[in-house]
C-alpha cells in the first residue's frame, strides 16, 4: 500500500523560506504523477505543483507559486519535495503530498491539476506565514 508523509511545515515570516519532505514508500513510483496541493481554512484545497517521477524536467505549477516554489524528486530515496521561497501570508495553509498512480503497468500518467485524479494522499503538513 502507498504511503505518503509530509514533513517541513512551520511558521515562518513573510518573505521566508521553507522546504516540504514528502516521504513515499510501498511501490516503485515510475510512471506516476506526484503533486503537491494545499487547503487552507474555509476554503477549496487547490493544485500547487507536480512533477513526473520519470521526468524530472516535467513540471507544472499554479500561478502564483510560479517562480516563488520548486517541485523536485529524488528517486533514490523515494522522496518529494516542495522549496518555498519568498513566501507570503497567503500562502498560509495545510499542504497535502498526493501521487497519481498509472491505470496501466508502464503507462506514464500526464500531469493534471485536478485533485480527483490522485489516488493516494498524505496527511498533511500545516504551513502558516506571518505578516
Amino acid at each position: 500500500q502507498v504511503q505518503l508523509v509530509e514533513s517541513g511545515g512551520g511558521l515562518v515570516q513573510a518573505g521566508g523560506s521553507l522546504r516540504l519532505s514528502c516521504a513515499a514508500s510501498g511501490r516503485t513510483f515510475s510512471g506516476y504523477v506526484m503533486g503537491w496541493f494545499r487547503q487552507a481554512p474555509g476554503k477549496e484545497r487547490e493544485f500547487v505543483a507536480a512533477i513526473s517521477w520519470s521526468d524530472s524536467t516535467n513540471t507544472h505549477y499554479r500561478g502564483s507559486v510560479k517562480g516563488r516554489f520548486t517541485i523536485s524528486r529524488d528517486t533514490a530515496k523515494n522522496t518529494l519535495y516542495l522549496q518555498m521561497n519568498t513566501l507570503r501570508p497567503e500562502d498560509t495553509a495545510v499542504y497535502y503530498c498526493a501521487a497519481d498512480a498509472p491505470r496501466t503497468a508502464g503507462f506514464i500518467v500526464a500531469i493534471t491539476t485536478a485533485s480527483r485524479a490522485y489516488d493516494y494522499w498524505g496527511r498533511g503538513t500545516q504551513v502558516t506565514v506571518s505578516s
